[in-house]
């Protein structure tokens, strides 16, 4: 037998307790969100400490990051749910529409909740006034925290797995993923794609845009780190998908248009198709920054 990694014993609960009758439990999932949130916080303000960064100063006040921080909030939540429940489970939700508002037993889409965030950052920028390259270039660079936080908490929920794999760090992960793909005797091994993403898409991503930002003067060329953020998303994405299990959903939404889908390395996945306006509206922002 090949060697493989069992599924370490985290549960995805950090506690649960009732109080007056009801149950309240806090997940990784959750706490995920929170931690990056803040980290993502914590990076504006430096950013906007430092007006030397920026082309024309600071483009708004620290005073108003709690507003900002409420928009960002809402949008992740609102959107991340409304994502969840259009592309993921509109059945269920439908037939039981209450089950909507329960977001503390987790389901959050990050297509949606990245569409919430920009139509909240749109709305901000108009309210307040501030120039919306300026404010789109330093939330991209703050969001890269809480995306390695939310894939590292996939991991922890055995969810959004990879393709089996022969190789070495492949994981042997519970439920589903374990008994798809088992033959007598032999345990399915899958790659840890959520730690892939987590690396690529927020260490990696979250590396690069915080020296382009604090160190080579990424701020001072409006839209380049939003150009930036999503191509290198984009691309981050678009890779592991090779390995990544296809969702379910958007396998049966790609058989329906008669897309090449396919697990076999040849063609493309729906993520893949579903990533590359994202990979071509970030090669323009950057064509477009380093131009201006």
């Amino acid at each position: 037998m090949f060697a493989a990694i069992p599924f370490p014993d985290i549960s995805p609960e950090i506690f649960s307790v009732t109080l007056f009758g009801i149950a309240i439990t806090l997940r990784w999932y959750a706490m995920a969100y929170v931690v990056g949130i803040y980290l993502g916080w914590q990076i504006i303000k430096a950013a906007l400490r430092r007006p030397q960064l920026w082309r024309n100063g600071a483009p708004m006040q620290i005073s108003q990051l709690e507003d900002l921080l409420t928009y960002i909030v809402m949008g992740v939540i609102g959107g991340g749910r409304l994502g969840y429940v259009l592309f993921y489970r509109p059945g269920e939700y439908l037939s039981n529409p209450l089950d909507i508002l329960k977001i503390w037993e987790g389901g959050l889409s990050f297509h949606g909740g990245f569409l919430g965030v920009v139509v909240g950052v749109y709305l901000f920028s108009r309210r307040h006034k501030v120039p919306l390259p300026d404010l789109a270039d330093i939330i991209a660079v703050s969001a890269t925290p809480a995306v390695l936080l939310v894939r590292c908490a996939n991991f922890i929920n055995a969810e959004l797995w990879g393709r089996p794999t022969d190789l070495p760090w492949g994981v042997i992960f519970p439920g589903a993923a374990a008994q798809s793909c088992a033959t007598v005797g032999t345990p399915c091994v899958r790659h840890p794609s959520q730690l892939y993403e987590a690396g690529l898409e927020g260490l990696l991503l979250g590396t690069i845009l915080m020296l382009l930002a604090f160190r080579f003067g990424g701020l001072k060329k409006p839209w380049l780190l939003t150009g930036v953020f999503f191509a290198g998303y984009g691309f981050a994405r678009f890779l592991v998908e090779f390995v990544r299990q296809p969702d379910a959903q958007f396998v049966s939404i790609g058989n329906e248009l008669g897309l090449a889908l396919h697990y076999n390395g040849y063609g493309l996945t729906m993520g893949q198709l579903l990533t590359l306006p994202m990979i071509v509206v970030g090669l323009m922002l950057i064509f477009f920054a380093r131009r201006r």
